[in-house]
């Protein structure tokens, strides 16, 4: 069980011949879930090659140097950059689901499928009573994640089901080069149940849609539909020692001495370097929140903070903003 390293609303793309049943199976998705309607498949072919994106996130990480042979040594992992994806207004046109009906005059769902094969959307193929072989084949060879047949009375329950559990699977899959980096860099918490769970139980109760992963201090940048924003902060043991060592040779403040010595507050020094500076002087207690402890493989201490501001100043487009300025057909 694993955190994608950020996630946000996507776009569903859905081909099918009939605009009627397009437009009756958008409206029953709803507007928690953007879609993008074809009734032309080369269209739709065109549409999501100009609007996929490769795999990783350009400048996520880079070669390290050897200081001494100047050989590459290591990969520096840029986490500080990941948050910035929210600011991308155009985050939501993203196509992360293909949803296709078999039976298409021209060109059939499973040529459509093959088509886009390298793109790195997911696939979802619609089929009739008689289909069920040749979706089998077609997802033998890796061209469907899995078909649903439209006949089927919990056909449209079963699509939307399909559809969150395999846009999560596209954002695990879009960070895939860096899993193995994460818990070299202090962010080995993704992988665990325990914060798994926190974090999921943190997104309903804030009624969450998007989250991305934040440096100094670690945790997650998390945004309401409206925009709204929270960042979570999780500390390990070592790191919380850090945050005392750091203050104690800062010269901090006896109280604030104190409360980290007793693990009593989480800081959120990110307006200077993570750690703790004289500039924040006896103000420190602003920079702070209740420390919460999450038991998982190891200790965990959390708080959530109300705003991020550093991440958030450009102004990202909140998901109710774009749903109301994007036209979904």
């Amino acid at each position: 069980m694993t955190l994608p390293i950020y996630q946000h609303p996507s776009t569903t793309v859905l081909v099918d011949d009939s605009a009627s049943f397009l437009d009756s199976l958008r409206f029953q998705l709803g507007d928690h879930l953007p879609c993008k309607t074809f009734d032309d498949a080369i269209a739709a072919i065109a549409w999501l090659r100009a609007h996929s994106r490769a795999s990783v996130p350009p400048n996520f990480f880079s070669p390290g140097v050897d200081a001494f042979a100047d050989q590459p040594l290591n990969v520096a992992l840029h986490v500080e950059r990941v948050c910035k994806l929210a600011t991308d207004p155009q985050r939501f046109a993203t196509p992360s689901v293909l949803v296709v009906d078999y039976s298409m005059p021209g060109m059939n769902g499973v040529q459509v499928c093959e088509a886009v094969r390298d793109l790195p959307c997911r696939r979802i193929l619609l089929t009739g009573a008689a289909d069920e072989r040749i979706a089998i084949d077609a997802f033998n060879r890796g061209l469907i994640d899995l078909y649903i047949r439209k006949s089927d009375h919990d056909a449209l329950e079963r699509l939307e089901n399909e559809l969150q559990a395999l846009q999560r699977r596209y954002f695990l899959e879009q960070a895939a080069p860096l899993r193995g980096l994460l818990p070299l860099h202090g962010y080995g918490f993704i992988d665990d149940p325990a914060i798994v769970a926190l974090v999921g139980q943190l997104m309903e109760r804030h009624d969450v849609v998007e989250y991305f992963l934040v440096h100094a201090p670690t945790g997650f940048l998390m945004l309401d539909r409206e925009g709204k924003s929270w960042l979570l902060v999780v500390e390990t043991v070592q790191s919380m020692q850090a945050h005392l060592e750091m203050a104690y040779d800062s010269g901090a403040p006896p109280s604030l001495l104190e409360a980290l010595e007793q693990r009593l507050i989480i800081p959120d020094f990110s307006a200077g370097d993570g750690m703790y500076s004289p500039a924040f002087g006896k103000d420190w207690f602003r920079y702070t929140a209740p420390a919460r402890i999450c038991e998982g493989r190891q200790r965990y201490y959390w708080a959530m903070f109300e705003s991020r501001p550093g991440c958030v100043r450009e102004g990202p487009v909140s998901f109710a903003e774009y749903l109301r300025g994007k036209p979904q057909a």
